[in-house]
């Protein structure tokens, strides 16, 4: 088995990520005291370059002046190696999307450059513009299927990419349906559809070039089908059993390593055979059933079918990793607190003992040939659009669509307050804008 590293988290992450506390990064109870020393040696060293030095007869260093290792990831601030894959979780949880975690979505880096979305369910949106990559590179997206906790925030990232720096086509790679109704292409198409208005209004106003939708469907059934392969990276695919015929897993290999994203899935022969030789999978590992009925106040039959039919329960979810054994396994599908969080545990031990994750949301993970790192990500809740990695389009004004003669009436004299504002700009970026 292949080192994984385990990081304690700051003491200042701890207050960006309230109710973590009993999170576990490690693999089992009994290395409980291994792992307390790593917490605390990391503790101690995030904090040595703040303190005087012990009594010497050198000059005390009070302020170090060159970076030192962290452990916690801060977007834009580490270089990401050739050989190396880093893992995000922009959205850990359940249906009910919530402050602390948004509903399922992964923005998986590779070190060629290349990133992938896999998932952009409710409130998602929001954790993957806080990683601050530009939009451009921001344009390939896989659904595992069309809940709304798994493509939720699409809308979202579609306009406000565009918006935000994105000069080229969305790209969404996504499963057909037994019937084409309930297949990506005709949800897309009929999302597009929704978004007339909000497009419309765009027209000849911003750079154009993001507001298109560019959609690949295939086939469900494939049996680890090849759906995507560009720039040294294959994406597969394969069936997963959830609610209706049409939900699919994926895999990604690139550079002789291996992940794995199962989506919303019942444990499956497909999975069991796909998933293996993984460095890194996810499968969803769904709320246990005593808090479905206590918390969200399920009734105990509508408890079992969801908890353990429609989803996968913790004990079964431990059961597929004891059999595939990836070098990380990744629990998400469940809401991730200090008296729920134990429960989980408990039952994914009953039958899996190895390298484990229950994902929350803005965890990391770094992953190479040799190690694996798990971290948070701290973020700027401030942050704005990155810089465009091209120069702006400007919009053809003879495309805008005109108010109404009744409506542009209704507008104020603003000409003379507005007119100052127009004059700057002219003057600043030599141009001759005049009010419409």
């Amino acid at each position: 088995m292949k080192r994984v590293n385990h990081f304690g988290l700051p003491l200042f992450v701890l207050v960006f990520t309230a109710g973590l506390i009993g999170y576990l990064l490690g693999s089992s109870r009994d290395q409980s005291v291994q792992e307390s020393q790593v917490r605390a040696a990391s503790l101690n060293q995030a904090t040595a370059g703040d303190q005087p030095a012990a009594s010497s007869s050198k000059t005390p260093v009070y302020s170090p002046v060159k970076a030192r290792a962290r452990g916690f990831y801060a977007p834009n601030t580490e270089d990401l190696g050739p050989n190396e894959m880093r893992l995000i979780a922009c959205g850990t949880g359940m249906p009910t999307a919530r402050p602390k975690q948004a509903a399922s979505c992964w923005l998986l880096e590779l070190g060629n450059g290349d990133k992938f979305i896999f998932d952009v369910g409710t409130g998602s949106n929001e954790r993957i513009a806080a990683m601050q990559i530009p939009y451009n590179y921001l344009d390939k997206v896989f659904l595992s299927h069309l809940h709304t906790d798994h493509f939720g925030d699409l809308d979202a990232l579609f306009v406000s990419g565009a918006l935000g720096g994105r000069q080229k086509p969305l790209r969404v790679w996504g499963p057909s349906g037994d019937t084409p109704e309930r297949g990506t292409k005709y949800a897309l198409d009929h999302l597009r559809k929704a978004l007339t208005w909000d497009l419309d209004g765009r027209k000849g106003i911003t750079d154009p070039r993001g507001y298109h939708l560019e959609i690949h469907e295939f086939d469900y059934k494939g049996m680890n089908h090849i759906v995507y392969q560009e720039n040294g990276v294959t994406i597969r695919s394969w069936p997963a059993i959830h609610s209706l015929d049409g939900p699919v897993s994926y895999s990604l290999e690139w550079n002789g390593m291996k992940f794995v994203f199962g989506g919303d899935t019942y444990p499956n022969k497909w999975f069991d055979e796909y998933a293996r030789n993984s460095d890194l999978a996810i499968h969803e590992c769904f709320i246990s059933v005593p808090d479905m009925i206590t918390k969200f106040q399920f009734t105990p039959q509508s408890a079992l079918s969801v908890g353990t039919q429609i989803h996968t329960a913790p004990e079964a979810f431990g059961k597929v990793m004891s059999r595939i054994k990836p070098r990380m396994a990744v629990a998400y599908h469940f809401f991730n607190d200090y008296d729920t969080e134990t429960g989980i545990y408990e039952r994914v031990r009953s039958t899996y003992d190895g390298p484990l994750s229950l994902s929350i949301d803005y965890m990391v993970w770094n992953i190479t040939k040799d190690d694996i790192r798990v971290r948070m990500a701290v973020f700027d809740e401030d942050v704005w659009p990155p810089p465009a990695t091209e120069k702006p389009q400007l919009p053809d004004a003879t495309q805008r669509i005109p108010y109404s003669n009744e409506i542009r009436n209704g507008k104020l004299d603003m000409k003379n307050v507005l007119q100052p504002i127009y004059d700057e700009i002219n003057e600043k970026y030599k141009l001759n804008e005049k009010q419409d």
